[in-house]
């Protein structure tokens, strides 16, 4: 699990913002409205693809050991705004507050697992240098 662990886990958070960025940029991602409805204040047709393109992004960058830094970087960078619709649209997250998450909301909370484990990967960047 040692020797394994690490990659394992940069290969699936990446191939995560890879798919779901994708997705984004295809104009087929489920979670377009959401962001769309959060980030009102921007233009859709110009937003969703940008963020789909900042996720590939992060996501092809995690996939090699020299360009982690800049993948950990870009991916707290996005992080608080994935966090938004807690905040801007707590009907569309919840159920029923504070615990009753709706799909929408679920797919907010997996992040929470992501920044985990951008956490881990970043902690090991100085060792693999």
């Amino acid at each position: 699990m040692k020797k394994f662990g690490l990659p394992s886990l940069r290969c699936s958070v990446g191939m995560v913002f890879i798919w779901f960025g994708g997705l984004k940029v295809l104009g087929i991602s489920p979670a377009a409205e959401l962001v769309a409805n959060t980030v009102y204040w921007l233009p859709p047709s110009f937003f969703v693809p940008f963020l789909g393109i900042w996720e590939v992004t992060i996501g092809i960058f995690l996939l090699f050991n020299k360009f982690i830094r800049v993948a950990i970087f870009l991916l707290f960078l996005q992080m608080p705004g994935t966090m938004l619709p807690v905040i801007l649209l707590p009907d569309t997250v919840f159920t029923q507050f504070p615990l009753g998450l709706s799909l929408e909301g679920q797919y907010i909370a997996k992040n929470l697992v992501l920044i985990s484990a951008a956490l881990v990967i970043g902690s090991t960047v100085r060792s693999q240098e």
